[in-house]
């Protein structure tokens, strides 16, 4: 993908934990365009992003992360 063709929304939650102000929860939503016959590649991605993710594998522990996309076929 060129540079700008996959952006992300990024939103978190800081709540108050024990007296102690923390994330735990960041939410991601993808937008990005493939070619119509690369879509379910894409779909796949998506599925093995969590496993896959070196960030979300290592704030998971104590901050909740889930992401979803908007794919967009062009």
């Amino acid at each position: 993908m060129a540079p700008g063709e996959l952006t992300a929304d990024v939103e978190g939650d800081i709540e108050d934990v024990e007296g102690i102000l923390a994330v735990t929860k960041i939410r991601v939503k993808y937008h990005f365009a493939v070619p119509q016959d690369k879509r379910p590649e894409a779909e796949r991605a998506l599925e093995l992003h969590k496993r896959a993710c070196p960030a979300s594998n290592s704030v998971e522990r104590g901050i909740q992360v889930s992401w979803d996309a908007d794919i967009r076929v062009k």
